[in-house]
């Protein structure tokens, strides 16, 4: 068997040409939305995420506010700017880039940030809302697995979910967003102090791997025919390796490329919350398509139009570390 593939950078493409056919319309009624960062010190990768983030923003036909400090930025400082995006009304919505130097306090950085205004879905009134069942913008990294799953045609009511990882951006918010009343998938959350990890994979007709662990996932871990979604990586002297082995490929259903899949997702639903809460802003949650109980759905993007039924043996059924 070979695995069918999650392809995240196709699925990517086709939101972000919806986006800029739904900004064009806020567009024609005089609102431009707009995407904020607050980016801390000067690490590359982090430079190079929100760089990313700013490209595609300006492609979808967003505003852009780029707020940049050095890493010796004080507590007072980062919270001020953290206060004049929430005033801005240019910026919809915004993001604080992590990691923050380890000096300043991203817990009170983050609750500082206006819920609405929270694209990345991780204010603690927003992860409430979610564990609730209550509309508010989602994770990105979370949303952007489960519609990739939903859009490969794999099944998600009753199937065993297995996730790897319980951090902030991804691991616990999408074992939340799968045993969500919409989703009502059975999830098992596994961290690094987990007895006999394979156990529990090789029961799972889901398994999300987002421990940042290189190659923690082997072949002899999952189960035939289940889907695989790599999320975790890490660098190595030869690049980026996800948390799934290649060999996986030759046993599970469905896997998705790492890097290449779950990271232009999560790039995709960041700017889809930023024109829901346009939206929203505009016409009324009912009106935006803001997500409720469970959903990852964009409007647009029609269910299941990009993939088959999937193999048979399971069709009866940035990334957060591992805490």
């Amino acid at each position: 068997m070979t695995a069918v593939t999650l392809d995240g950078r196709a699925l990517a493409r086709r939101i972000r040409a919806d986006l800029r056919d739904r900004v064009a319309v806020l567009a024609a009624r005089g609102v431009v939305p707009g995407l904020g960062t607050i980016l801390v010190g000067d690490d590359p990768a982090s430079h190079s995420y929100v760089a990313g983030k700013h490209r595609a923003s300006v492609a979808v036909g967003l505003a852009s506010r780029d707020v940049q400090l050095a890493a010796t930025a004080s507590q007072a400082q980062v919270e001020e700017a953290v206060a004049a995006l929430n005033e801005d009304p240019g910026c919809t919505g915004f993001l604080v880039q992590s990691p923050l130097p380890r000096h300043l306090d991203g817990g009170r950085v983050l609750e500082l940030v206006d819920p609405s205004k929270d694209v990345d879905g991780l204010h603690p009134l927003n992860i409430g809302r979610l564990v609730l069942g209550r509309p508010g913008p989602r994770p990105c990294t979370a949303r952007g697995i489960l519609l990739l799953l939903r859009e490969h045609g794999v099944p998600l009511a009753g199937t065993d979910v297995c996730v790897i990882g319980r951090g902030l951006t991804a691991g616990r918010p999408t074992t939340q967003l799968i045993s969500a009343l919409l989703e009502n998938g059975t999830v098992t959350s596994c961290h690094r102090e987990t007895r006999d990890l394979g156990a529990h994979t090789r029961a799972a007709d889901i398994v999300v791997a987002a421990a940042g662990s290189r190659w923690l996932l082997r072949a002899d871990m999952v189960k035939a025919g289940a889907a695989v979604v790599d999320v975790g990586l890490t660098r190595t002297p030869d690049g980026l390796v996800g948390d799934v082995h290649p060999g996986v490929a030759e046993v599970a259903g469905w896997l998705s490329p790492n890097p290449g899949a779950v990271g232009p997702m999560t790039v995709a639903m960041l700017l889809t919350n930023v024109v829901e809460a346009a939206e929203a802003a505009v016409s009324g949650p009912a009106a935006a398509g803001v997500p409720g109980a469970a959903a990852a759905e964009v409007p647009g993007v029609a269910s299941g139009a990009a993939g088959a039924a999937g193999p048979g043996a399971a069709a009866a059924r940035s990334p957060g570390a591992a805490a």
